[in-house]
């Protein structure tokens, strides 16, 4: 089985899409990440649904859950509002990672490889002009590895 099996159309963001837009595609269609795409729809990243929560989330509750817990509940509900005016851009790490992609004749094996390797829930798979073609999510591959 090969990349070209198990790819599926996904929806992709740019640098400059507005974060929380970013936050409601994760959460209407409960995906894992987005592929953050350039103008000639080539992969630059996999932006996590944690990337963008850690911008979300005030720092001063990251380094210290403790203080989250001090936040009352009509606050706490509230935080992914703190995304406003922020771009998908500012939700990158700022260390660049190794890029999630594979060519559609990437084998599972490849795949799953390059998923632990990179810690990533998603793949983008690309065409032989490193345009995007879709995706392979953790789930599907996993599913069809399985069922072998």
């Amino acid at each position: 089985m090969r990349a070209r099996d198990l790819v599926g159309e996904f929806p992709t963001v740019t640098l400059d899409t507005p974060a929380l837009d970013a936050a409601w595609l994760l959460a209407e269609q409960s995906l894992p990440g987005l592929i953050v795409v350039d103008d000639r729809d080539r992969p630059i990243t996999i932006l996590p649904g944690t990337q963008v929560l850690r911008l979300a989330v005030p720092r001063y509750c990251q380094d210290d859950p403790a203080l989250a817990r001090v936040v009352d509940e009509a606050h706490a509900d509230l935080f992914l509002r703190g995304l406003g005016g922020k771009t998908v851009r500012q939700c990158l790490p700022e260390q660049p990672r190794e890029l999630p992609v594979a060519d559609l004749k990437a084998t599972v094996l490849e795949m799953a490889a390059l998923m632990a390797r990179t810690r990533s829930p998603l793949l983008a798979v690309i065409d032989d002009h490193k345009r995007l073609v879709g995706a392979v999510a953790l789930q599907s591959l996993l599913d069809r590895a399985l069922a072998l």
